[in-house]
């Protein structure tokens, strides 16, 4: 079931059509606001002198450009996203961490080499989209202010100011949540996409024979009959689809019914409509080229229409920053980045989700890059290399995945996915020569990203497994303690230990037992299993395992929970059927024991020493416990143990 029906099935309107026109106005505010504002700059940018291969602007050039512009929109974002990848869910959560679950969870036997390169290409795909949620909000942004120069060009110096001062309000405001930001944005959406196409017909009514461009074969007879010039032309092409990738990411927020639907029948017709108006605007009069998104409209007009873009770029920020936060609660909860804080901001749609951490760090990092590069030209160099390898990535997953779980014919997936490839690694090796004017910065993000998270994960397993030589065996301890009840003198009262896993003992119990010679009359051995699903249903919550002895007042219970989901103990305790414990949980006066874990540098194999130190470092912003599991900190009590790295 996707997010959007659970957010349909829960709420108390449920099945009405006005929540559905909520949830797709909604996502016209949050999803589609980075394709949408992608007209202001791409044309202006493929025919831009100043580029290091620039493309001459003439009649068959200009037909040839905005016909791959439009079928670029079509093959990857209709096609690739809208029609293929959003239907490659992981229970209603979409994006390239979702792709990775599903990896993991159908990954064959005896494959292990293709499931581990896979695996890392996800990764890396996951640390691109971040790098890209960088780019965006600044590039977009700028393209939009920099309409200001139209009206006059004494406001020039005025542009980077009041760039940064609307990232800054838009930062601000994320901890309300997407759903807020969406009911907000998602009016202004509409009107832009209205705006947009009525320009675009305004434009096409100059020359209407701009409209042939809607035939591949312009695209495709460009491509061939000039390929040393449309080669370099798709690095500016490319720049019509960016968002695709965040359209995939936000599924999880509004669901796949509704971003489809405000796809395929707003959306992209209003795209489509201001290509061919701008390309007219270009045959009549190349001089347009200067801003011909802004010059599509009367002069009276353009005031009007610079405040509408302003606000519709910082709607395309908001597209990306949602996704980004989804992309890092989903690696978070895959052990591919510390314990993050995350707030979910909505009872009905669980994909809502705002990561305070990540929004600090896109917050800094957004307005850097804009007091750094200061205009939309420059940074638009480097825009496309962090777009393209996502897509070329989530295509290669989406394949291999669709033969996993369809079992379509493998000779009808071999020419999909040979088109869409294609079409895929043309775009991310002409963003390849653009490496020394801008496209090395993406790259080195998504690098240092991709570095972090791959450092994150060997980390985890190094430590856990140095952990559980420390803890020893679950089994023998509890025997102990049976075997030699008299050593211990039991105390009243309830105490929970959280523990990793099921077979090992809690360092805080075992500390406990070994230098207080004391234990609780009632005792609970707590792990929490997340596992590779979005959400856990109820009943499947917890499970009690008396080890053995009903008795002793010892059980183990595990609490499932999935990476999507807010791991609160207390309530997950309290969804316990009092037999499976008989009457043993006394929740309101249970002392809750946490087992701190101090991690020092050391000599012994396994990582690199820097990577250790870079694993340390990454460790300072893993968020509290006791906040993370929602246990009551007048009842919390930590342990700290020492583990070498």
């Amino acid at each position: 079931m996707t997010s959007q029906a659970l957010a349909v099935q829960n709420h108390p309107a449920a099945g009405r059509s006005p929540l559905r026109l909520a949830l797709i106005i909604g996502a016209l505010g949050v999803v589609f606001g980075d394709i949408g504002t992608s007209p202001i700059y791409t044309l202006q940018t493929v025919f831009d002198p100043k580029d290091p291969h620039p493309i001459p602007l003439n009649t068959e050039n200009l037909y040839g450009v905005v016909s791959l512009i439009v079928w670029s929109v079509i093959l990857i974002v209709t096609v690739t996203y809208v029609l293929l990848a959003m239907r490659m869910d992981n229970d209603g959560e979409g994006g390239i961490m979702a792709l990775l679950t599903l990896l993991r969870r159908w990954a064959p036997t005896g494959r292990s080499r293709t499931i581990a390169l896979l695996s890392g290409l996800a990764v890396l795909g996951a640390a691109l989209f971040l790098g890209d949620s960088m780019i965006t909000p600044a590039i977009s942004v700028l393209s939009a202010v920099e309409g200001l120069k139209t009206i006059n060009p004494d406001l020039a110096e005025w542009v980077v100011p009041i760039t940064a001062t609307i990232l800054l309000i838009l930062f601000l405001i994320q901890r309300f949540g997407s759903a807020v930001v969406g009911r907000l944005f998602g009016p202004i959406m509409v009107v832009w996409f209205v705006v947009v196409g009525v320009l675009g017909v305004g434009g096409i009514a100059r020359d209407p024979e701009i409209l042939l461009a809607l035939s591949p074969t312009y695209a495709v007879g460009f491509m061939v009959g000039h390929f040393h010039i449309a080669f370099f032309a798709l690095a500016a092409v490319v720049l019509s689809v960016t968002g695709a990738e965040a359209l995939y990411a936000d599924m999880g927020h509004f669901g796949r019914r509704p971003i489809s639907i405000a796809w395929l029948f707003l959306v992209f017709p209003a795209l489509a409509l201001t290509y061919m108006g701008q390309g007219a605007l270009l045959l009549e009069d190349k001089g347009n080229l200067s801003a011909p998104f802004f010059l599509l409209a009367p002069e009276w007009g353009r005031i009007g229409l610079v405040v509408l873009a302003t606000a519709a770029t910082v709607i395309a920020s908001q597209s990306v920053i949602s996704g980004a936060f989804s992309v890092a609660a989903q690696a978070a909860g895959l052990g591919y980045l510390p314990r993050l804080r995350v707030t979910h901001t909505s009872a009905e749609t669980h994909g809502q989700v705002y990561v305070p951490w990540i929004n600090w760090l896109l917050m800094v990092s957004v307005i850097t890059l804009v007091f750094a590069f200061r205009s939309s030209a420059s940074l638009a160099f480097a825009y496309g290399m962090a777009v393209t390898g996502t897509i070329t990535i989530t295509t290669i997953l989406f394949f291999y995945l669709a033969r996993r779980r369809w079992k379509t014919p493998g000779w009808l997936l071999g020419i999909g996915a040979a088109v869409l490839l294609t079409v895929d690694l043309l775009f991310f090796a002409v963003n390849m020569t653009k490496f020394v004017h801008g496209a090395w910065l993406p790259l080195a993000i998504g690098l240092l990203a991709f570095t972090v998270m791959t450092t994150w994960q060997r980390g985890r397993e190094l430590i856990t497994a140095r952990r559980t030589e420390a803890e020893g065996a679950l089994a023998d301890f509890v025997s102990n303690l049976r075997t030699h009840p008299k050593l211990v003198d039991r105390v009243p009262g309830t105490a929970i230990f959280l523990n990793p896993g099921g077979t090992t003992t809690p360092l805080a119990l075992r500390a406990n037992v070994e230098h207080n010679h004391v234990r609780h009359s009632r005792v609970i051995i707590l792990s929490v299993d997340v596992q590779n699903v979005p959400r856990v249903p109820q009943a499947k919550r917890c499970t009690v395992d008396d080890l053995g002895d009903p008795t002793d007042g010892i059980l183990f219970i595990s609490a499932r929970f999935g990476y999507a989901e807010k791991p609160d103990l207390p309530r997950a305790l309290r969804t316990i059927p009092p037999e499976k414990t008989q009457g043993f949980i006394d929740l309101d006066n249970a002392t809750y024991f946490l087992s701190k874990i101090e991690l020092r540098e050391g000599r012994r194999g396994g990582m690199a020493q820097w990577r250790k130190r870079l694993f340390l470092a990454a460790s300072h912003i893993t968020t509290d416990a006791s906040d993370h599991f929602g246990l009551p900190r007048s009842r919390v009590i930590v342990m700290g143990s020492q583990i070498e790295l």
